[in-house]
């Protein structure tokens, strides 16, 4: 039963202290290795995928508290019957090793935690198809053959050579190398992305569809891939690829070849310390997770104008009691933001790629009947619908203000609540009446609709069938849903846009708001968010992983709201003209 596992609210005094690791323990860990090398061994000879892939949503993917929290919930709540289904694709390898279904991070083997990490993809040699992320690594040390794009040319001129002084065989003493690079077909293929990227439920409920969309888009249709978008020189668009060394071994590159880049950037970002995340060695090295999270970053614990003024008589963790360990902390924390600025820089080109702003019309502009336009949203990827994925749970809105010439507000939708929420169904603040719906409320963010065991729809942030029923459990379908394309008891109210595709939002403000102070400017901007703030409400239940409240995710998904686009429109009543800026 799930409520012997739960994440429960322990006290930083609990877990600050950890023992020393025993024989025993090294030895498991060694054992581990030799089986699903971590992604660290893999840094040795290939830093710059490593260093894209560390800061990437795949890196990411079991390191966020969000997914524990979410997959724990989901699991509480159909009393264990989900099982692993959403965790065999955040952490295949924890899966692999049998771990727990649901833990805290911190408990995890490091290499679990990675998430997607190299072996994932690179230690798989058959094309399982759409089975959300049921897939066996083929285990093995370093020196066990990996599974590329082009097979073992480049690499058996790198052992033949005798230019870079490696050694295949474990046997022997020597720099590590694989023994041989097996080509994987599927590898450089969509379908491999297919594998996690489609997310049926056992049920028959299409959870995520990005897969299925593809298939379908444009872009596929001219020989386009996902690797094509997500792997080129620019986020999002088929831009070609970079060319370079393949590998650095012992400082000397490997022949130039393409080169695919491994941040597979996304909606996602980091919300938890920039100690646990991105994957760095050095961190690991340095401290446990429960240590760095003792590490206050923000407070400048490790720099000069710290360390010189304030850290005098400051009673520090014992880990952090060391102004050399202060300042080794400080240098991985720098490096680590840099890394996560240029993750934040991309993210919102790839995102840009695809949400766009078209036409704003100036339908009608009186004093006595009021002003009415439109604003064109546009997807401009060819790919895929916007937002794809796990679409239900992706907010993208438009933020719209009309002010009079004096800066007062006389119209507003798209505006966020006190807990980080626009003002729709889900928002707590509307659903106790503490705050007006917002009727004018574009958002791209699809619904879960779920029918009661007796009658009725309801939509619901889980795709979680509750009912009066105490029996509460994940049931195979009795129906063909091939055929209905659904199970009978749930569906998704999709409200993205198609590949290539428009929609218009169109606002109205009344006659009596106005102030006479004209002209009046509409300010819009284009917003994309990672999640609604209410799904951490729903969720809570498991609490979240490394000590933080719900509070504390709340507070970093909503300082993650990328701005896309903005612009303003003046307008003057009585005149249709519009003036856009």
């Amino acid at each position: 039963m799930l409520c012997c596992v739960l994440i429960l609210p322990l006290t930083m005094a609990q877990d600050k202290d950890e023992k020393p690791k025993t024989a025993d323990e090294e030895h498991a860990a060694l054992f581990l290795e030799n089986r699903f090398p971590s992604a660290n061994t893999c840094a040795g000879c290939h830093p710059t995928h490593y260093r894209e892939w560390s800061v990437s949503p795949h890196a990411y993917a079991q390191i966020s508290p969000v997914f524990n929290a979410f997959h724990g919930a989901v699991v509480a709540l159909t009393n264990g019957t989900n099982g692993d289904f959403c965790i065999r694709c955040h952490t295949p390898v924890g899966m692999n090793l049998g771990e727990p279904v649901f833990m805290s991070n911190m408990d995890r083997h490091p290499t679990s935690r990675e998430g997607v990490t190299c072996i994932v993809c690179h230690r798989v040699n058959k094309s399982y198809g759409k089975l959300s992320g049921r897939l066996a690594i083929v285990e093995g040390d370093l020196f066990d053959t990996v599974y590329g794009p082009t097979g073992n040319s480049n690499l058996a001129e790198v052992i033949d050579s005798g230019e870079f002084g490696v050694n295949p065989d474990r046997n022997r003493a020597g720099r590590s190398i694989h023994g041989r690079a097996d080509k994987f077909f599927q590898l450089t293929t969509s379908g491999l992305c297919g594998t996690c990227h489609d997310v049926n439920l056992v049920n028959g409920f299409r959870l995520e569809e990005a897969f299925s969309e593809f298939k379908h888009s444009p872009a596929a249709k001219k020989g386009i891939s996902c690797q094509d978008c997500h792997m080129g020189i620019e986020p999002g668009i088929p831009s070609g690829y970079a060319q370079g060394p393949a590998a650095i071994v012992g400082e000397k590159p490997t022949q130039t070849r393409k080169i695919t880049n491994h941040m597979f950037i996304g909606p996602d970002h980091s919300v938890v310390h920039p100690g646990i995340f991105p994957h760095n060695p050095k961190a690991a090295e340095l401290a446990t997770i429960r240590e760095w999270l003792l590490f206050d970053y923000e407070s400048g614990w490790g720099t000069d104008e710290f360390e010189r003024k304030q850290a005098s008589g400051y009673e520090f963790p014992e880990k952090w009691a060391s102004a050399d360990d202060r300042y080794d902390a400080r240098d991985i924390i720098t490096a680590n933001q840099k890394l996560l600025d240029e993750a934040h820089a991309d993210r919102k080109k790839i995102l840009q790629a695809a949400y766009q702003l078209g036409e704003i019309k100036i339908e009608r502009a009186s004093a006595k009947r009021g002003i009415v336009f439109k604003v064109q949203v546009r997807n401009a990827t060819e790919g895929h619908g916007a937002p794809t994925g796990f679409d239900a749970e992706r907010l993208v809105f438009l933020q719209v203000t009309v002010t009079d010439r004096e800066g007062s507000v006389v119209f507003t939708s798209g505006d966020l609540d006190p807990n980080g929420d626009v003002r729709d169904s889900h928002s707590l603040y509307v659903h106790n009446g503490e705050l007006p719906l917002d009727r004018y409320l574009f958002s791209l963010q699809s619904r879960f609709i779920t029918r009661m065991l007796r009658g009725g729809d309801r939509e619901q942030v889980l795709a979680i069938n509750y009912s009066p029923s105490p029996l509460v459990f994940l049931r195979p379908s009795t129906t063909s849903t091939i055929l209905t394309g659904r199970p009978g008891g749930a569906r998704k109210h999709k409200q993205g846009i198609e590949p290539l595709g428009h929609r218009w939002a169109k606002y109205k403000v009344r006659g009596r708001d106005l102030t006479g102070k004209g002209p009046y400017k509409a300010n819009i901007k284009f917003i994309a968010a990672m999640i609604p703030v209410n799904l951490l409400n729903e969720i809570k239940v498991v609490g979240f992983d490394y000590f933080m409240s719900a509070r504390d995710v709340a507070e970093e998904v909503v300082k993650g709201h990328l701005v896309l686009w903005e612009r303003d429109v003046t307008i003057d009543v009585d005149d249709v003209a519009a003036q856009v800026d």
